[in-house]
């Protein structure tokens, strides 16, 4: 019994980890996001919007980006839930949105990038 126990415990334990977020793996995920979006000190809007600070900001609201009018009526808060559901599939999570990526799908790779963008501040300080 103290062995199937052991073993449940250390399954949950794998099954955890597993879903862990790497920033430093989440960077490498950005790569493909850099080709539209920035981060960090120096980030500035280009083909996409600034992603400093995107926890808790309202959907767009970047000044000095101009936001497609279903991004900026959208009424989202940017969550890891809801940035979780949106980065699979963009135009399904906002009809209408501007955003041509086709979606990542892989959740490893999602939480990972979560992790990596979780790290700067509004004015892309890294806090972490």
């Amino acid at each position: 019994m103290r062995s199937f126990v052991l073993s449940a415990a250390l399954l949950l334990a794998g099954i955890g980890s597993a879903q862990a977020q790497d920033a430093a793996a989440g960077e490498k995920v950005f790569a493909q996001c850099r080709a539209c979006h920035q981060v960090g000190e120096s980030a500035k809007n280009a083909v996409g919007p600034v992603l400093n600070g995107l926890f808790g900001r309202h959907s767009g609201s970047i000044e000095g980006y101009n936001y497609s009018p279903a991004n900026k009526n959208s009424g989202i808060t940017w969550d890891e839930a809801t940035f979780k559901e949106y980065i699979q599939n963009p135009r399904a999570k906002i009809p209408g949105t501007k955003m041509v990526y086709a979606g990542l799908k892989d959740e490893q790779r999602i939480n990972d990038l979560v992790a990596y963008l979780k790290q700067f501040d509004a004015s892309g300080k890294k806090t972490q």
